[in-house]
């Protein structure tokens, strides 16, 4: 189904969402629309917060907003989804759009699988009838769906389509790019130099899959790092939890920009434990680029000060690899919490692998590894 088609036929003017790979398309299509405009489209930090920008829209406006998200997002809006908007509280209708990673019988990555599952059973926990889209479904059953979803939502209540794979087309290419001269996988290939045998924690997406690549190439085997699969925004909180139980040890966390944003609350957790073994990296290209290229709202924020304002006692941004390697080393060498953002530009190899290992032998392996340390 075309994207335009399925925005027509819901009849909302104003999205907010976070983007997947599984709905690119709609993004595409909303993005060549509309770009980033407050009053008709928001890229959010994460769906939670999503849910709480359409309830906002629907106060202001009495009219039905439409959130999309990847099914992983369920969960960050789960909070406002029962609470918020439900229709035992405040009664406001929503359209949600999800993508569906990992339906049962389609090959997808491990931390797809479980959530994949349960998709639609949440969906029908929190009172959200929902409908289906496949390749196969035409268009006249998603009019009728929607027919059918007009009478629930004036009833104060929330629906949503969930998208399989390859459901939704749109006929444009849209091009996602900066001025960054820095590229993630050699920032990352830096980063592996300085850091040596300590431990690395890196956030989910291309960042742990090149990770993982240049170990390879390497032939360092995976022992020294936690590759961060799913739970998008967490991994720096892992890495404190690391940190503060292994003091003699350097951790370091190579984090993204959007995985920064969608949980920024952990920088302030970090800032005021700060622990001095810890070196925190952020890959700052303003991009979802995992899931498409979309925007962040990073490309627009002082990350440097955030990170000074949080407590950490030392943050620079780099924007150079001779900066880039200055820092590195001084991190490497300082005792005390450090944080450096390095701006990186839009795009990756187009043969990036994935890792070959599991999550359970990735875990494993590391740890036997955290064990040999003092």
């Amino acid at each position: 189904m075309k994207a335009e088609r399925l925005t027509e036929l819901i009849g909302s003017d104003f999205y907010t969402g976070i983007p997947d790979s599984q709905l690119k398309p709609l993004c595409d299509y909303l993005m060549d629309t509309y770009g980033i405009d407050p009053k008709y489209h928001l890229i959010a930090a994460n769906e939670g917060n999503c849910v709480a920008l359409a309830a906002g829209y629907h106060l202001a406006t009495g009219k039905v907003p439409v959130v999309y998200m990847q099914n992983s997002g369920e969960g960050n809006a789960v909070n406002p989804a029962v609470s918020l908007i439900s229709e035992e509280v405040y009664a406001i209708p929503v359209v949600f759009i999800i993508g569906w990673r990992g339906e049962p019988g389609a090959v997808d990555e491990p931390q797809h699988i479980r959530q994949g599952r349960v998709t639609i059973r949440l969906l029908e926990d929190m009172g959200i009838k929902s409908f289906v889209i496949g390749c196969d479904t035409k268009e006249q059953e998603v009019t009728e769906a929607m027919e059918e979803f007009r009478k629930i939502l004036d009833m104060g209540r929330s629906v949503a389509f969930v998208i399989r794979k390859g459901a939704v087309s749109y006929g444009r290419k849209v091009d996602y790019r900066n001025e960054n001269r820095m590229t993630r996988e050699e920032v990352m290939k830096h980063i592996v130099e300085y850091s040596g045998t300590d431990p690395v924690i890196s956030t989910t997406g291309k960042a742990s899959r090149e990770l993982f690549e240049i170990r390879e190439a390497k032939r360092q085997g995976h022992g020294y790092d936690f590759l961060t699969v799913g739970s998008m925004g967490h991994a720096s909180s892992a890495a404190l939890g690391i940190a503060i139980h292994k003091l003699e040890t350097k951790v370091w966390c190579v984090d993204g920009d959007g995985a920064v944003l969608m949980h920024m609350g952990a920088m302030a957790v970090i800032g005021a434990n700060a622990p001095e073994n810890m070196v925190h990296i952020i890959l700052n290209n303003g991009a979802h680029e995992t899931v498409g290229g979309m925007p962040t709202a990073a490309g627009k924020i002082d990350l440097v000060g955030i990170a000074k304002a949080c407590g950490y006692p030392y943050a620079v941004r780099v924007e150079h690899y001779e900066d880039l390697d200055r820092e590195l080393e001084a991190a490497r060498c300082r005792n005390g919490l450090s944080l450096i953002e390095a701006k990186c530009s839009i795009g990756s190899r187009g043969d990036l692998g994935r890792p070959t290992t599991t999550p359970l032998q990735n875990k494993n392996d590391f740890m036997d590894y955290l064990n040999t340390l003092e």
